[in-house]
């Protein structure tokens, strides 16, 4: 018994046109995701969080900011960063180089403003109505409430990380009122 074997098959070859057709497609899209993977990743938020919840502290451009930058500043200096969640938080040289493990939240707990620090009265001054901080966040003058919210700051591998401040306030002594 002989068999003969056929190489054509049940399915018809593509034509021409079919095949550069297929091939056309397959260019098109390829590039057009080549060109608009980029500019998808610029307008999705970079989470660059620690698996224990802290943040990295950002610039005004969202440009994570080298612990060194701020630790060259001089003793009793204050920056200004987009902390937790983008909130702009004030980190303070201690007297001796380091960053004081306290970040100051910039939002006035009167009605949210945010305000300068002004190094001449040592005060966080909110413009809007009139309220007046001390060097660490505690209220001078109202029509604020309460101080002003807390973050822990840590310097690690060269990076300032901010994480959110879950024990006792230390300028009151008792359960952040944010928390």
């Amino acid at each position: 018994m002989t068999h003969s074997y056929s190489l054509e098959s049940d399915y018809p070859s593509p034509s021409r046109r079919q095949f550069l057709n297929f091939l056309t497609g397959t260019v098109v899209a390829v590039t057009a995701g080549a060109a608009l993977y980029p500019m998808t990743q610029f307008f999705l938020p970079i989470s660059e969080t620690s698996e224990d919840g802290g943040q990295l502290a950002k610039d005004q451009l969202g440009n994570p900011i080298p612990a060194g930058q701020l630790l060259a500043l001089a003793p009793g200096s204050r920056a200004l960063v987009a902390g937790l969640e983008g909130e702009p938080t004030y980190l303070t040289v201690t007297e001796d180089g380091s960053l004081d493990r306290m970040g100051i939240v910039d939002n006035c707990t009167h009605l949210g403003c945010t305000f300068p620090w002004n190094p001449t009265d040592q005060q966080f001054q909110c413009p809007c109505h009139g309220s007046l901080y001390d060097s660490r966040g505690q209220v001078v003058r109202g029509p604020a409430p309460l101080p002003l919210k807390l973050t822990r700051v840590e310097v690690k591998e060269g990076a300032i990380w901010l994480y959110p401040w879950t024990e006792l306030d230390p300028r009151t002594g008792q359960r952040p009122w944010w928390s």
